[in-house]
């Protein structure tokens, strides 16, 4: 595990419970690691709400809503989805803040992205905020970094607000 997991999980319990906000996330690559990142901690269920892990399409579809026409015409392996994973799952949850990753862990290319591409997005009043990533470790690295930096972005947005981000679409 990475030694900054502890510190990170930390920090995002401060913010939430100081400002009184409420938190959801949806997962793909990473399979749950954020939300058990998040509940490692006692005290998470004062601001965590829910998570979904929307490993295939059919769900990101489904049940986040996720537009299957940018899903066609980016992938699921993209900033737009990633994107609009945190912004669908943040309003069905009825949450103040979301955050989201999808990716590709490999070990095989995946709608012509190589491994360790993976993009993180973490949603806010109106305002989201996503990162690509390029990680270069095993399957099993690349999902621990995945997960802490999702929880790094949603730290990001919570302290600068507005600051540097582009608006929901």
């Amino acid at each position: 595990m990475n030694k900054d997991v502890p510190d990170v999980v930390e920090r995002v319990h401060e913010i939430f419970k100081l400002k009184g906000l409420t938190l959801s996330a949806a997962e793909s690559c990473t399979g749950g690691l954020v939300c058990h990142y998040i509940t490692s901690l006692p005290g998470a269920s004062a601001f965590f709400k829910a998570g979904i892990v929307s490993y295939s399409e059919e769900i990101k579809k489904s049940i986040l809503g996720v537009n299957s026409e940018t899903i066609k015409r980016f992938g699921v392996v993209s900033e737009e989805t990633a994107r609009e994973m945190a912004e669908k799952m943040q309003r069905i949850s009825n949450t103040d803040c979301s955050l989201s990753t999808t990716g590709n862990l490999g070990p095989d290319v995946l709608e012509g992205k190589e491994r360790g591409r993976v993009y993180i997005a973490a949603s806010r009043e109106g305002t989201t905020i996503s990162r690509e990533l390029r990680l270069k470790g095993d399957r099993e690295e690349n999902k621990q970094e995945a997960a802490i930096s999702a929880l790094r972005l949603l730290i990001e947005i919570m302290q600068e607000g507005r600051d540097n981000t582009a608006p929901a679409g």
